[in-house]
């Protein structure tokens, strides 16, 4: 069975004004199902998104593009513009676990990743100096680490 994909929704903005404008890009929100449900509530997020600059807008529009949206809204001496795009997520450094399988359902076996011993205990912390600092850094010489 194969999992629902994951969509995350980003904007990228101006921020900053004259010289020193600048784009930032910022993730909105992730959103589990098919690309059209994504790309409908990418529309939702653009249409009620408020930048930062300008402060005092003067005209607002709104485009669809291939991947998403452009908002483009002028100001009384400069033009800003954010623009919305949709993305399937492929990867993630900093995910949550994996949700467990809940009754009934088969566990995925995985086998389980085995580090390397450390060099040396970490509850050992060998010599250490007259503050009782250990001169050899616990770290050091474990092939577990990168």
């Amino acid at each position: 069975m194969s999992s629902r994909p994951t969509w995350v929704l980003v904007v990228e903005t101006t921020q900053g004004i004259g010289q020193r404008k600048h784009g930032v890009a910022r993730v909105l929100a992730h959103v589990a199902g098919s690309r059209e449900e994504a790309l409908a509530e990418l529309e939702r997020q653009a249409r009620g998104y408020v930048p930062e600059h300008p402060s005092s807008p003067r005209r607002r529009r709104l485009l669809r593009t291939g991947d998403g949206f452009l908002l483009v809204v002028e100001g009384a001496w400069q033009t800003f513009a954010s623009r919305f795009t949709v993305g399937e997520l492929l990867a993630d450094s900093d995910a949550p676990p994996a949700p467990r399988p809940q009754d009934g359902e088969p566990a995925q076996a995985e086998p389980p990743a085995e580090p390397d011993e450390p060099a040396e205990p970490a509850s050992d912390p060998g010599e250490v100096d007259e503050d009782g600092v250990p001169v050899r850094p616990a770290w050091l010489g474990r092939r577990d680490l990168p």
